[in-house]
């Protein structure tokens, strides 16, 4: 491959890739503004994404049903179903399931870096975990002392600042790509 041809497939793909950029920038922006919004549509595609998973297991039950786990995998995927439907036609209180895992999660993570912080004390720059860890553990406290209404504004939130990010890296990166090309 010549580089005339190199050059002009790079030109057109940061072309499409800046226009990407725009667009999560834009959905991003659109998700923060709209917290409440952005995470019934997260609530609504991680139902969607479990109902699919309770398919599997009752697609792969049927292909083992002469094996002896037969009933457990047919019991998993119906438990899949259930909770996946339930989490479909009962989003807000999928969301405040799916905001109360988070600030679980937020709770561990703060914990788990507190504790490597501590032990990493003598390393020069270990600081910033401590400092990681308490801003966990203050979003967990906070998340979870706020349920449920913290759930209208937590996970859509966040969602809406990693696109965000992710549209503005993207952006960074697709321009300093399209100033080489030039």
């Amino acid at each position: 491959m010549d580089n005339v041809s190199v050059r002009g497939i790079a030109q057109k793909s940061i072309g499409w890739s800046i226009a990407f950029s725009v667009l999560l920038i834009v959905v991003g922006l659109l998700a923060i503004a709209t917290p409440l919004i952005a995470g019934v549509a997260v609530t609504s595609i991680v139902g969607w994404l479990i109902v699919f998973g309770g398919v599997m297991h009752l697609v792969f039950a049927w292909h083992v049903r002469a094996a002896g786990d037969y009933i457990w995998e047919l019991l998993i995927g119906i438990l899949y179903l259930v909770v996946g439907e339930f989490v479909v036609w009962h989003p807000l209180a999928g969301l405040v399931g799916l905001t109360l895992v988070l600030s679980g999660y937020l709770l561990a993570k703060g914990i788990f870096e507190l504790m490597l912080g501590f032990r990493m004390r003598p390393v020069p720059g270990s600081g910033w975990l401590l400092v990681d860890a308490v801003i966990s553990l203050l979003l967990a406290g906070m998340i979870w002392w706020h349920l449920p209404s913290s759930s209208a504004w937590v996970v859509g939130t966040l969602v809406g600042f990693g696109i965000l990010f992710s549209g503005i890296s993207r952006l960074a990166l697709s321009l300093a790509a399209k100033r080489v090309v030039a």
